[in-house]
């Protein structure tokens, strides 16, 4: 009887035997969709010189690896030098020797303009050029406005604007002179769009993109790319799910993980894209809404700031 019904039945049939296809059809677009990417990050940094920034963040480690494993003469930068040398051991202690590059060491603090000239010189003597500038550091601060004093302020532009632009122009006379580079900028959402109680972080964020923005055009001529990333925020790890009520979505993951927003930069640098934006589908919506309806969006962050059920996140 059982027989039977397979036999009069032909779309269930179908079905059950296109479910076990489709699965491994899917587990198989996954599996080389990771080993294209691990490919792309190869053949697309392999020899060259990169710089990266904040090197010690989650992202900036997240990039080292990624682009150490894939033959890039890496130049890190941070804060700390002892930190810098223990990520440089971690590095080597993942990776053949044989086929990679030891990075090298900059101390670089967008905090302190003074050392910017120095900091910028040591970069470009480690290999005499450089193909790849990831601009990753950031500094956030959440409070109403009239609490922030102007000296935050001040350190915030620093660290968010002034920090990035002074080595933009530092390093780009060299990349002028060989006619070729890429500027790769990974910014906030918030230098799309702002919400309450970011005033200065917002402000630094829509400056740092617009300057981007404007010097895309500006060095296109000397076949000098510069991309931007706009993300929510980059999570501590991939591990983090808990949910959160926020301006802009009532629930959401804890933003991007850094090895997703890590994945995102390698094809960005690969397919030279100009812009990209990581966010759920309301946030992008809330892009359009500034431009199209700017009322409606007013009133919808002034109905989340008098809302006490609706707040940000205070790490973003």
């Amino acid at each position: 009887m059982y027989i039977s019904a397979l036999r009069w039945n032909p779309v269930w049939t179908t079905t059950v035997l296109l479910v076990p296809f489709v699965v491994v059809l899917t587990a198989g677009f996954f599996y080389l969709y990771g080993v294209i990417v691990g490919l792309l990050s190869k053949t697309s940094v392999r020899n060259k010189v990169v710089v990266i920034t904040d090197a010690l963040s989650g992202l900036g480690k997240e990039c080292a690896g990624l682009f150490h494993k894939g033959g890039a003469r890496l130049i890190l930068c941070g804060k700390s030098w002892e930190k810098l040398e223990e990520l440089v051991d971690d590095l080597a202690n993942a990776s053949d020797p044989t086929v990679t590059f030891p990075p090298k060491l900059v101390l670089l603090d967008f905090g302190d303009m003074d050392s910017m000239p120095e900091a910028i010189a040591e970069i470009l003597q480690c290999y005499g050029c450089l193909d790849i500038l990831i601009f990753n550091s950031s500094m956030k601060v959440k409070a109403p406005a009239q609490t922030v004093s102007l000296e935050m302020d001040k350190l915030l532009m620093d660290n968010n604007y002034f920090g990035p632009v002074t080595l933009a122009k530092g390093v780009l006379p060299s990349m002028i002179s060989r006619r070729s580079g890429h500027l790769l900028l990974v910014n906030s959402i918030q230098g799309k769009i702002a919400v309450p109680f970011r005033t200065a972080y917002a402000a630094s964020k829509h400056a740092v993109q617009a300057f981007f923005d404007c010097l895309r055009a500006e060095v296109e001529e000397y076949g000098i790319s510069v991309s931007t990333i706009n993300h929510t925020f980059i999570s501590r790890s991939a591990s983090e799910a808990s949910q959160e009520k926020t301006v802009l979505y009532t629930k959401k993951p804890l933003g991007v993980s850094p090895d997703e927003a890590a994945t995102e930069i390698v094809k960005t640098l690969n397919n030279k894209r100009k812009e990209v934006v990581i966010a759920p589908s309301l946030p992008k919506v809330a892009i359009y809404a500034r431009s199209f309806f700017p009322n409606v969006f007013f009133a919808v962050m002034a109905a989340g700031v008098n809302n006490p059920g609706v707040r940000s996140r205070p790490d973003e």
